[in-house]
């Protein structure tokens, strides 16, 4: 008997390394094609919800991604203008009891490697770098990548997991470049002996002011502090990574309390991220290509979901080309039903929530306020259900 074509997975970042796994875990070969010369993660925290342990605990991973988290005690919300608190989300028992799993943080180069191990420990995942795929054709019972190189790889389906300028998606749905949100981000890691004492807290905290924010959260078993801080300053044009100086971080938080200018005073080597997310689109699927995580339902980081996202829809890719063996296009019809009206509601619920929580002023933040400082962790944790209670199979759109 000839052996099975692999499914091509376009893209070795988080998602498509999940993808891999979920495969793998259903007996389905995969073949991933990363553009880079070496696989790994730029970046450093990502806030991992009960859903995200949901995930791994699907994919096999949940023991070795807890050994790498931090498990904090609370979400918390300060107002950046007053240096005061707002409210707070208690993450402990009873947040655990009520989703079944904790919510943490992690690096994102950690939880990479947790993928990439699990990867190279099966025969069933080949990891290829230096072979970005640019485009495919297909002919109804396989699908050809076509690589940068000039070379052809064929595999019995293409899952697109090539991230926000996807490849696959520019052909599958060709609606042009990303959405520009006009929000700046700058990124640091601080060692935790600079961070000020009393705000090394055990928590994700969120300072939210007029047109800005900061977040930060332990890392690292508690090496380090993740600092993320973020200005609506109009910027045009995407950027991603770039280097800059602390004078142009700092031109963003003029306005804020001194004991929020503090804490990025603190930090170091900042580099510069331009916010892209794209509309929702009712087009995943091309026959037997598909697209996944970020190719195919960029966010905001406004609800910290975009790589919980992507795990969820590794295991519903795996659960549904599993149940369609013998036809992998309606497999991938089944698995993008299955996501696309969860997927949009976390996008377009990103984009308010940078509205109305992140960056209001006057007014509009005092409502912001008064509404949340009124809200019990019991209200937080029914406005939450329909998030934190799936895995990517259990997608049932409950009311929040």
């Amino acid at each position: 008997m000839p052996t099975p074509l692999p499914v091509l997975i376009a893209g070795g970042g988080i998602g498509g390394l999940a993808a891999a796994i979920s495969l793998a875990r259903q007996g389905i070969p995969s073949l991933v094609l990363e553009k880079a010369q070496s696989l790994g993660e730029i970046g450093a925290g990502i806030q991992l919800g009960p859903n995200a342990f949901h995930a791994f605990d699907t994919l096999g991973v949940g023991d070795t991604a807890r050994a790498m988290a931090v498990f904090i005690d609370r979400l918390r919300l300060m107002d950046a203008m007053t240096g005061q608190d707002i409210t707070h989300i208690d993450l402990g028992a009873k947040f655990r009891a009520r989703f079944g799993n904790p919510y943490a943080v992690i690096h994102r180069g950690d939880l990479h490697g947790v993928f990439l191990r699990a990867c190279r420990e099966t025969p069933l995942v080949e990891l290829r770098t230096a072979s970005e795929v640019t485009g495919y054709d297909q002919d109804g019972a396989t699908v050809r990548a076509r690589l940068a190189n000039g070379e052809h790889v064929t595999g019995a389906a293409l899952i697109g997991a090539d991230g926000l300028w996807s490849h696959i998606r520019r052909q599958l749905v060709g609606d042009g470049p990303p959405r520009v949100s006009g929000h700046t981000t700058y990124r640091s890691v601080i060692p935790t002996d600079r961070m000020p004492e009393d705000l090394r807290w055990n928590a994700a905290t969120l300072w939210a002011g007029p047109k800005c924010h900061l977040v930060h959260y332990p890392l690292q078993g508690w090496k380090v502090f993740n600092l993320v801080v973020t200005c609506h300053n109009d910027a045009p044009e995407p950027v991603a990574g770039k280097p800059v100086p602390f004078d142009e971080v700092m031109a963003g938080f003029t306005h804020i309390h001194p004991r929020a200018q503090a804490i990025i005073r603190h930090g170091s080597d900042w580099k510069l991220w331009v916010l892209c997310d794209r509309e929702p689109t009712p087009r995943w699927v091309d026959g037997r290509v598909a697209l996944l995580g970020d190719a195919a339902h960029p966010m905001l980081q406004y609800f910290a979901q975009g790589a919980c996202m992507a795990m969820e829809d590794a295991v519903a890719l795996g659960h549904e080309m599993a149940a369609h063996r013998a036809d992998l296009a309606a497999g991938l019809a089944a698995y993008h039903a299955r996501r696309l009206l969860r997927t949009a509601r976390v996008q377009l619920q990103s984009r308010a929530i940078g509205e109305h929580i992140y960056h209001p002023a006057g007014v509009h933040a005092a409502l912001r306020n008064a509404v949340m400082t009124a809200k019990s962790s019991e209200d937080w944790y029914e406005s939450l259900a329909w998030l934190y209670g799936g895995n990517g199979l259990d997608e049932k759109m409950r009311e929040a």
